[in-house]
């Protein structure tokens, strides 16, 4: 309860914010992931640097994966700022070739990576009606192609090596409701927690745990909203926790369910979003359809 405070912004009466710790205290020691190596997948920027940056609080050293080798390398010097070691790699995770071998560069600079945070992904609004087939593949491909290439090519590492180790993925609250102008990233999403369940049970023998989150809205410079304040501000009133999430209270809960204090905890989607997805009352608000909607970042019309 320590860091429960009024807010700034105008709320409603009953809300009680709850601000996480700092960005300085993370939840965990600073040593307990010393000697990994992590390797995040779209780790240059958004959600996938603030899992980078997690880790690295925790002593890892980590790989950052990205199609862009210049965003890659952004993101690997905020991280490398932390004092840990950092590779940089580029890679589509799309192609299993790519993959290998942004495997095989990060883990000749940093050694054997055994644990991965799936986070590569892709989205923007669409009508599913004129949604292009290059569109809907585009997104579904990376978010599923891309975690199922890349946690095959960590377990027969990890498997080869005699060792275990840790997967998170980076799913969405919307997999359980869809979300409008979503309907690609809500069958990539929901298809990626359900993958998570089924590696977290093939692969428990060779001693790798598979989580996901689930996550909210955790506003940054690559969301749809971007980080704007005033774009920001209308959805603090809709959650109940009265506030957007912070993207590194997203990495520290990314970076715990890879960590030994979550040993026992696989096969599981965490859902991280300040209770918005909760039904509000008995009756809900009326139904709007998307297309019909004037308001809002998805520009019907």
């Amino acid at each position: 309860m320590r860091y429960l405070q009024a807010s700034a912004m105008a709320v409603p009466a009953h809300h009680i914010i709850a601000e996480p710790p700092p960005f300085e205290q993370p939840p965990y020691p600073g040593d307990i992931f010393d000697r990994r190596t992590v390797l995040v997948t779209g780790g240059g920027s958004g959600m996938g640097l603030a899992m980078g940056i997690a880790f690295a609080q925790g002593g890892a050293s980590v790989g950052v994966m990205g199609r862009s080798i210049e965003r890659a390398k952004e993101g690997a010097a905020k991280i490398a700022a932390l004092g840990v070691p950092v590779h940089a790699a580029s890679c589509d995770v799309r192609d299993p070739d790519q993959v290998a071998t942004a495997f095989d560069a990060i883990e000749k600079v940093l050694g054997p990576v055994s644990l991965l945070a799936n986070n590569a992904g892709a989205n923007f609004p669409v009508l599913t009606e004129n949604m292009s087939i290059n569109a809907w593949n585009a997104v579904t491909r990376i978010a599923i192609d891309g975690t199922f290439l890349c946690s095959a090519e960590f377990a027969r590492r990890r498997e080869a090596a005699g060792e275990g180790g840790a997967i998170v993925n980076n799913s969405a609250q919307y997999i359980w409701t869809g979300f409008p102008g979503d309907a690609h990233s809500a069958a990539a999403k929901t298809a990626q927690a359900t993958m998570t369940r089924k590696l977290a049970q093939d692969w428990a023998p060779l001693g790798i745990r598979v989580n996901a989150v689930a996550a909210g809205f955790f506003p940054h410079e690559s969301s749809t909203n971007g980080n704007d304040p005033e774009a920001i501000a209308p959805l603090q009133n809709m959650i109940p926790a009265g506030r957007t999430g912070k993207t590194h209270e997203f990495g520290w809960l990314s970076a715990l369910l890879c960590s030994p204090l979550m040993d026992g905890v696989t096969g599981q989607v965490i859902l991280q979003d300040g209770g918005e997805s909760l039904r509000r009352s008995l009756m809900m608000p009326d139904f709007v359809p998307p297309r019909e909607r004037e308001d809002g970042p998805w520009g019907w019309k």
